[in-house]
């Protein structure tokens, strides 16, 4: 059996301009990255006008070992429009390094249904990533540096809140401390390093409209507060502008393409445990105005990505999903259901009925926004006709639709199927709306998102959590929707406690403020914002072959 990256280097690719033309952008509309990649610029972006296409908004029940296959699914189901006259137009996240080298792997799709060229997007691409580290710690390096040059802003240095950031993990620099070393090297601080993709500068890029938009969110950026508690921000720095000369390119979308050479936009990366975990809205944007249909997809289940791509980028953005497609696959399901992974391929009809509460769970949250949805049952090798047959039985008594989709195996023809369903439903008419007004106080917003869509029996607050969000209201950021951080991989603040669990306690130890992002985030549980690498780590494995070519990467 060939393996992605395999699969992926014999891809037949066109030129980039041929997919430029698909979308109606002649070459002087794009900026060529090599003979396969290219940004949209700024001025093609600024001239895009007419009727929007639809959005189909892809998500999955909560991740598991077993694999679920979101982004697959994202890019079979966009070939697959394609394949049945639709003109659709694929939009997805950049991957990370650090999870690349990590255990994740990377973020081109799979099998049949990927993006290309896989190589390229799983390491540097265009360099974006690069850049929002660059412009992140540009502005820890300007903090640092007023403070050695006087502090005219008397900024408290026991409450600078901004870290530096770097595009990999690394456990060992969660907890630093900077400027040792005597006078010349600056004033001695505790401070750390996140992963960039926890950078509020991504989520800002994420979010930005255009370039004036850009750097006005950067200028609102709150990187800590003087010693009489005032808040100081990037432009209280005069950070702002250099931040957003570094981010320039970094805005413009990157233009790819499936193995079936249909386009692709590829823009973005925010962490979707502590930011909104979508692409940016630059790019979905410019998607919607080129295309019939825009398939997009939001980080690890419904229960963190769908609820903030509905939440937060569809609020911020005043997008509109037409249709949402939720991803299952039989052996997730019977981990859900309590089988070890080292006994998925047993089969196991009472496991996948048991396991078919965490889809439902899902399946009721996704209702609750308004949205038609449609499950797409990600077809593995050894499912068995039982199984399949149990987990149809259960989405035909919920009033939804399972369709067995094969598109690792077979592309967009195995998704086919599952097109004609997204196409009825999103001709049926949505009634979209979020899960909370906008004036609805801080800690309130907090509460309706653990208990109905968490399910939470109860949210409890650390000390002084209700005082600073209070305090954040009374300086006028009360109307900004809040991001809840935890594990993807329970409803719960538990990593362990699967399926659809109910009455458990979500404890909020520590809030921040994403005043240029335009959110506020609840951190729940023990997420951390830098990762650690595995026992035995991806990068163990991949290397160059003899002909020069990446091996290991997956």
């Amino acid at each position: 059996m060939q393996t992605d990256l395999q699969i992926a280097r014999a891809a037949t690719k066109r030129p980039i301009a041929d997919v430029a033309k698909r979308l109606g952008l002649t070459y002087d509309q794009i900026l060529p990255y090599g003979h396969d990649k290219a940004k949209i610029t700024h001025e093609a972006l600024a001239g895009l006008s007419g009727p929007e296409g639809r959005l189909i908004l892809v998500t999955a029940i909560n991740p598991t070992p077993a694999g679920e296959g979101k982004t697959t699914t994202t890019v079979g189901l966009g070939d697959a429009l394609n394949r049945i006259g639709h003109r659709a137009t694929i939009c997805i996240r950049e991957a990370s390094l650090g999870p690349n080298f990590g255990m994740k792997g990377g973020a081109a799709g799979g099998g049949r249904a990927q993006i290309v060229p896989m190589e390229d997007m799983n390491l540097h691409f265009t360099g974006d990533f690069h850049a929002i580290t660059s412009a992140h710690n540009l502005l820890a390096a300007m903090i640092d540096n007023h403070i050695h040059w006087g502090n005219a802003l008397d900024l408290d240095t026991r409450r600078i809140n901004w870290r530096r950031v770097m595009d990999m993990n690394d456990r060992a620099l969660r907890d630093v401390v900077v400027g040792l070393g005597g006078p010349a090297n600056g004033f001695s601080r505790q401070s750390g390093f996140d992963i960039t993709v926890a950078s509020e500068v991504m989520a800002i890029l994420c979010l930005a409209r255009d370039l004036a938009d850009l750097q006005d969110r950067l200028g609102r950026i709150v990187i800590g507060e003087t010693r009489n508690r005032r808040p100081v921000t990037a432009r209280d720095l005069k950070a702002d502008g250099a931040m957003t000369v570094l981010l320039k390119d970094a805005l413009q979308p990157n233009l790819v393409q499936t193995l079936e050479n249909n386009p692709a936009l590829v823009h973005g990366g925010p962490f979707a445990n502590i930011a909104h975990g979508c692409n940016s809205v630059i790019a979905t944007r410019a998607a919607l105005r080129l295309s019939d249909y825009v398939v997009t997809e939001a980080g690890f289940g419904a229960d963190l990505g769908a609820e903030k791509f509905l939440n937060i980028k569809c609020r911020l953005a005043g997008l509109a999903p037409a249709a949402v497609v939720l991803v299952a696959t039989i052996r997730a399901l019977k981990m859900n259901g309590g089988v070890a992974k080292a006994d998925l391929g047993i089969e196991d009809v009472a496991a996948v009925r048991e396991g078919c509460a965490n889809l439902g769970r899902h399946i009721q949250n996704i209702r609750s926004f308004g949205l038609p949805v449609v499950v797409a049952l990600n077809h593995f090798d050894g499912d068995a006709e039982a199984e399949i047959a149990a987990l149809q039985d259960y989405c035909a008594g919920q009033g939804v639709q399972a369709i067995l989709a094969r598109h690792w195996a077979e592309g967009g023809a195995g998704a086919e199927d599952l097109a004609r369903a997204v196409v009825d439903l999103a001709e049926g008419g949505a009634q979209f709306g979020t899960l909370y007004p906008d004036d609805l106080p801080l800690w309130d917003k907090i509460e309706t998102v653990c208990t109905r869509i968490h399910r939470a029996g109860g949210v409890e607050a650390a000390p002084g959590i209700r005082d600073q969000l209070a305090a954040w209201e009374a300086a006028g950021h009360g109307r900004m929707p809040v991001c809840i951080a935890k594990t993807q991989y329970s409803f719960s603040t538990d990593p362990t406690l699967r399926g659809a669990p109910t009455g458990h306690v979500i404890g909020v130890r520590e809030v921040r403020l994403n005043a240029g992002a335009g959110f506020v985030v609840a951190i729940c549980g023990q997420i951390m914002t830098m990762p650690g690498l595995p026992r035995h780590p991806a990068a163990e494995v991949i290397g160059l072959d003899d002909l020069g070519q990446v091996e290991g990467l997956f």
